[in-house]
């Protein structure tokens, strides 16, 4: 048996744990598509950050600014209740003379995001492996998410957001480069 089919018939017990007929005309293809879609969800479990993290040593060695990308989408599942969670995460880093491609920073959320997560950790990952594999001076993560675990039950307060922040490097004991960039992850 495939592992596929194995997921399959475990969904499929799953929907009749909840007294539905798996095997009524709305649910019969159900079960496929909800493996499909959890390989998708955490398909980041089978993702190596530093490769997604090739570094670019030309176009960088004058620039000692900060690089600022805002709005980058967030995707991912509680591990607590495995509800959703989504908003956006700014990402900022001063080089070190090595800078990455633009898109590599919204891959990299996206990486961390397509695993059980809880935002603080999400948010840390992020914020080391660029540190760690770009070497940068200085790495700011800011992400603002809304929880469905706490939208759709218990305390149930739609609208609600949590932010979480991760400065390393420069960022912690230079004010000024902290205002900036929080200046600039500050949403329009």
């Amino acid at each position: 048996m495939s592992d596929a089919s194995f997921t399959e018939k475990d969904w499929r017990r799953l929907l009749a744990s909840f007294g539905e007929n798996p095997d009524r005309p709305g649910l019969v293809e159900t079960p496929a598509r909800i493996a499909k879609a959890w390989k998708h969800w955490t398909s980041g479990y089978h993702q190596d950050p530093a490769e997604l993290l090739k570094a670019f040593e030309d176009g960088a060695e004058q620039y000692n600014e900060l690089i600022v990308v805002r709005g980058i989408p967030v995707y991912s599942h509680c591990e607590h209740h495995l509800a959703p969670f989504f908003g956006t995460a700014t990402v900022g880093y001063v080089p070190n003379g090595k800078i990455v491609g633009l898109s590599k920073l919204t891959r990299l959320v996206d990486c961390f995001a397509k695993r059980l997560q809880v935002q603080e950790r999400l948010t840390s990952q992020v914020a080391e492996a660029l540190m760690t594999h770009l070497e940068p001076k200085a790495v700011g993560v800011v992400i603002r998410c809304r929880h469905m675990c706490m939208e759709s039950r218990g305390i149930r307060t739609p609208g609600e957001e949590t932010v979480t922040s991760s400065m390393l490097g420069e960022l912690q004991p230079n004010l000024a480069l902290r205002t900036e960039f929080l200046a600039l992850a500050r949403e329009p």
